[in-house]
């Protein structure tokens, strides 16, 4: 019997939501993708997206932000500096929501191992009350409440995009149950996502900002993800993982200053996907966020896709790191040791 297949979903309709023509968060970004997938896309199955309703986008924000969004539906509008609307916008908005949760729920029914939802606009600086940072709708936390709502436990949100998803870290940060793990770039865009950041209230140690300086690459990364993302997530044992798949942190990223190379996405893939092994049969669901080097963006998801079609032993390059490495290690281990004892005992980084 042949083993069930990734999922991803893919529609000629993301490519409505058109902002200005110089801007980075263009069409163009899935035509490059789609051309990098040829050759894989035979080897997994597609899943065919819906909009959201009103009482599953209300599970992640409020009726102030829905009526924000109606008044410019069928409209051009600016909504920030970066943040913009054209005829269909909203309604693709909420394409790219219904198809996070049709896609989460298939994969914690079991129904494929792992998907990719290949949508725009992005969603992880999008508040709960309000769009921000090209971000209309949040779909990753829309998918992570419709879960909830079909008692799905303990979610782990693993957010890689360069920027910090403050939209996700705002709507979570007093949920003890969603588990949100960021490594962006610090400081940057939008200026939130601190170490000390950790959540409030029954949420407090359930938000874990790992937040690294500019010129970080594959050895600063991949030392910060083994030796502290993936304790804390094996420590969580999530029941699904749902990541914000942001590709700007790529080296060639016209908007980052970060140094990764486009097979380093596919390593994070793989980490997730052997953490997600142990404790949840694999369950990895991966929606698109940033990434604005068309040619690197094609490369990089194809390297996630390529992992879960063939899951392999995840590996770093430098697995040893850097002088950089070991001191964000320490500093990231010390600010999060209190609320995660599996990092009171993870081995040092050495030379």
């Amino acid at each position: 019997m042949s083993q069930p297949r990734p999922l991803l979903v893919r529609d000629p309709r993301f490519r409505d939501h058109a902002p200005p023509s110089q801007h980075p968060e263009r069409p163009a970004r899935l035509d490059a993708i789609d051309a990098a997938l040829d050759g894989l896309l035979d080897r997994v199955g597609e899943l065919e997206p819906r909009e959201a309703q009103d009482d599953e986008l209300l599970r992640a924000h409020d009726k102030r932000h829905l009526d924000a969004l109606r008044r410019v539906e069928g409209e051009r509008a600016q909504l920030d500096p970066d943040t913009y609307t054209s005829p269909h916008s909203v309604e693709v908005a909420r394409l790219a929501a219904g198809a996070t949760i049709d896609l989460a729920r298939s994969v914690a029914r079991g129904d494929a191992p792992s998907g990719f939802a290949l949508v725009r606009p992005p969603g992880h600086h999008a508040e709960s009350g309000r769009s921000m940072g090209f971000c209309l709708v949040n779909q990753v936390a829309v998918a992570a409440r419709a879960l909830q709502a079909d008692g799905v436990e303990r979610i782990a949100i693993v957010d890689w995009d360069v920027h910090h998803g403050n939209g996700t870290q705002e709507i979570f940060e007093a949920d003890r149950d969603v588990l949100y793990l960021s490594l962006h770039q610090f400081p940057w865009y939008p200026g939130t996502g601190a170490l000390g950041e950790r959540g409030r209230g029954a949420g407090e140690g359930a938000t874990v900002n790992l937040p690294l300086p500019a010129g970080c690459g594959d050895a600063e990364y991949g030392a910060v993800f083994d030796a502290v993302a993936v304790p804390v997530l094996r420590e969580f044992a999530p029941e699904i993982v749902l990541v914000s798949a942001g590709f700007d942190a790529h080296a060639r990223d016209p908007l980052s200053s970060m140094e990764l190379s486009s097979q380093a996405f596919g390593r994070f893939a793989a980490q997730i996907r052997a953490l997600a092994d142990e404790t949840c049969d694999g369950r990895v669901v991966l929606a698109l966020e940033g990434g604005y080097d068309l040619e690197a963006l094609g490369e990089a998801a194809a390297a996630v896709v390529q992992t879960l079609i063939e899951p392999e032993t995840p590996d770093f390059i430098h697995p040893c790191g850097t002088d950089l490495s070991r001191q964000l290690v320490e500093i990231c281990r010390e600010a999060h040791s209190g609320t995660w004892s599996s990092l009171h005992h993870v081995s040092g980084i050495t030379g």
